[in-house]
């Protein structure tokens, strides 16, 4: 039997990170008064201020804010390919306005953001702005009880094993390094959520290429273009989010589709949430999940 690509296409906040629930308490507040919801709301702050100066220092966030693009490779077509390591990006004249001119200096921003993307914080941050993240994501793993690290863990174990691009299975498996894929869909704008990738260690596990703003288009337009980028005859998708949003979506392409819940004592949550739980899901709308990398039998329903 020809082996399934499967695409975990994944919301973000609430999701895979923390953060609005912790500025606004609910987080802690789902404990009943066992975790400290100040705690919470300074720490998600600290986030929140790191986040956005590495936005406006490093990801030309302060200038194109207003010219939000659903992903980073939307205006391809206009980038004319130039050499922009002598390039004066503050002195280019680009405007908010989406005009010709200003889509080729938008694009070329992308092309740096991508680079930048690609290399990771290291390349940016000094030592002790790296110290200082790394303290911080500590500081949160423990107070969430190890949520960042779990879902981080469960983006690996999904994505599979390392492979050889060069053998893929399918044209679509040309996408990434993995043997499956990893999709971020967020309802937040595009640069800042490429940043919390970065700072929340998942751009190892999602390629820039592959993160996906519905801010101005909605999630359904963006899971659209996902099944026509991915889709095959051995390509199976399945979405996890904690809204309605992304759940209706999911209905919409006939997708599985896992609802996060903040709540101690659920199972769909991280720590909790585990690949075989997400191929149960597989299994009701596919009717077969594979065996999976450590050998467990094949279902069928």
């Amino acid at each position: 039997m020809d082996q399934k690509m499967k695409v975990y296409i994944w919301d973000m906040d609430e999701t895979l990170i923390l953060l609005k629930s912790l500025l606004d308490g609910t987080y802690a507040g789902a404990f009943n008064g066992s975790k400290n919801v100040q705690n919470g709301v300074n720490i998600g702050k600290l986030w929140e201020n790191h986040i956005l100066r590495v936005c406006d220092s490093y990801f030309f966030y302060e200038q194109i804010e207003s010219s939000n693009q659903p992903y980073l490779d939307a205006l391809n077509q206009f980038d004319d390919g130039i050499d922009l390591s002598d390039y004066n990006f503050s002195a280019d004249g680009f405007g908010p306005k989406i005009e010709a001119h200003n889509k080729r200096k938008l694009a070329y921003r992308h092309r740096v953001i991508a680079d930048k993307y690609r290399k990771g914080l290291f390349d940016i941050l000094n030592q002790d702005l790296i110290k200082l993240w790394d303290t911080l994501y500590d500081m949160t793993d423990t107070y969430t009880d190890r949520w960042l690290s779990s879902a981080r863990a469960c983006l690996e174990q999904c994505a599979g094993q390392e492979r050889d691009v060069t053998t893929s299975i399918n044209s679509a498996n040309a996408y990434g390094q993995f043997q499956h894929v990893n999709v971020l869909v967020t309802s937040g704008q595009l640069i800042p959520s490429l940043v919390k990738c970065l700072f929340f260690r998942l751009d190892k596990l999602i390629t820039c290429d592959n993160v996906y703003s519905s801010w101005d288009v909605g999630k359904l337009q963006c899971f659209s273009w996902i099944k026509e980028r991915f889709d095959g005859p051995n390509v199976q998708f399945c979405v996890i989010g904690d809204g309605w949003e992304e759940c209706e979506a999911a209905e919409s392409m006939r997708w599985p589709f896992v609802k996060v819940d903040l709540q101690p004592n659920s199972t769909h949550r991280f720590p909790g949430l585990t690949p075989g739980d997400l191929r149960h899901y597989f299994s009701i709308v596919y009717g077969t999940t594979d065996e999976d990398d450590e050998g467990s039998a094949v279902v069928t329903q």
